[in-house]
Formats: structure tokens, sequence, C-alpha cells
């Protein structure tokens, strides 16, 4: 399996001490392979340089060994914070935004980690601590080994912000002031961040945050923009009022934010 161009392949334990690395440092999980399988590098060069180049630092090596502790925690932090509602990860998710499963092979785990930690525009601010960070970078490495390249892949629109954005848009006038989405037809709307981000509202990846775990749907949103505080007594949100077919253009909106489920 290829990622960030080496090869994984399984060694014999001898074949692994031959390495260059074990000068220096002590074997470990020598069955998943050479030192370079989890930790890139050069393991086959004495000069520093060369086997330390692009070097794999410890803390996101554990990508590659199924079932350890950061590996599962990142994996829980895809779930609970609904990363794929705007990527794919481990070949699931929406594309309103990158695809996680191909930025190894351009990037390092700590750029990743950087770009996590400083978001980009309408990219939520997640607060994550460094602990979790590093989780969730060997969360998105693992989904990307697992992941078949593909040898094509569908280009992206990119949506460049102007002056003459979708300012008399329904969701921009409507929601806009609380809530933020990406679309695919429309690019990002609204510039609030009181209200949740509402990118993948009616796919699969967004929180199942309804009452029993239940999932959005065009009908329970439209009971619940009625009247909120009937369905979350402490809701913040106030009920909100459509003129004639405003709702509808609500609608088409957010189907652009993702794969729609059944109503």
């Amino acid at each position: 399996m290829l990622f960030a161009g080496l090869l994984f392949f399984p060694v014999s334990n001898a074949l692994a001490g031959r390495v260059s690395c074990l000068k220096c440092h002590p074997s470990h999980y020598t069955e998943r392979g050479t030192c370079s399988s989890c930790h890139r590098g050069d393991d086959r060069s004495e000069r520093l340089a060369i086997a330390h180049r692009d070097l794999i630092q410890a803390k996101f090596s554990w990508f590659a060994i199924s079932g350890s502790q950061p590996l599962l925690s990142g994996e829980k932090l895809l779930v609970t914070f609904a990363c794929r509602r705007c990527h794919t990860t481990g070949d699931k998710g929406n594309r309103l935004a990158s695809n996680l499963d191909r930025l190894p092979v351009n990037t390092t785990p700590q750029m990743i980690f950087e770009s996590i930690k400083s978001p980009a525009l309408y990219m939520p601010d997640f607060s994550f601590d460094d602990r979790q960070l590093t989780d969730l970078v060997n969360a998105i490495l693992a989904g990307a080994i697992k992941t078949d390249r593909k040898t094509t892949e569908t280009p992206q629109v990119v949506h460049f912000e102007s002056e003459k954005r979708h300012t008399n848009n329904i969701f921009e006038k409507q929601c806009g002031p609380c809530h933020k989405i990406l679309t695919d037809a429309f690019g990002a709307l609204g510039k609030g961040s009181i209200g949740p981000n509402l990118s993948g509202l009616f796919s699969e990846f967004y929180p199942a945050n309804l009452k029993d775990n239940g999932r959005w749907t065009e009908a329970s949103l439209k009971k619940w923009l009625e009247n909120p505080r009937k369905l979350r007594p402490l809701s913040t949100m106030r009920p909100v009022l459509f003129e004639q077919g405003e709702f509808e253009e609500i609608l088409r909106i957010l189907r652009q934010s993702g794969v729609v489920q059944e109503k």
C-alpha cells in the first residue's frame, strides 16, 4: 500500500535488525515492517539528514498500529465532532471541503496538526487541545492508508469570496446572522458563529442531536423552526417565520450541503 511515496510491507525480525535506525533507536513493533513504514525517513542510510528526511514523529506514528489508544481516540473525535459532514476521510464523508485521504501525499502530519489548530475560513474552531489534535492526525493518516487511491477524481468547484456574494440569499437573511454553511452550488454562506455550523445537515454525517439521537430531515427541520423551545425548552433560538416560498428556498440550499437522506 502506498503512503506518501512509501511502500508498506512485512519484514522478518532479522531484516528489521539490519536497518540503520536501530543503531540509535531501540526496536519496537518489528512485525509491522521497517522503521520507515511508520516514520518515513530512509532507514537504509546512516547519514542523519537523509535518514530523518520527512520524519514522522513518534506521536504521529500510531496510525499504523491498529487498536492503539491514540488511534481509537482520534477515530472517536472524527465521529463526535462530525468531521465527515464536510470532509472525506477513510473513504467516507461529504465533499464540501478537502479530501483528507489525499493530504498525506503533499503534506506532513505536523502541517495537518497546525491546519486544524488554526482553522481556515468557514471551518469551525473546535478548540481541541494538543493531545486531541495529535489523535485526530493519527486517525486521518490511518484513514488515508486504508483508502484505495483513485487514478481520477472529479474536479471540485472553488468559490472565492467577493463583494458580490449571495447577500440577498434567503439563508443569508434568515439563518446567516447566527449560522454558517458550505454548499456545492452556492459556496460558503452565513457569517454567524452563535449557532452550529449547518454544513451537511441532512447527511448521515451530521451529529445526531435530535431527541432519541434522531437525524435531521426536512420535516423535522420545519417542526424545529416553527417553535424550537417546544422541542428543546432551554433553546436560545427564536421561532423563524417564513414568507411564502422561503422555506422551500432554504431547503434548496440545504440540499446542496451533503447527501440528502429520505424525508
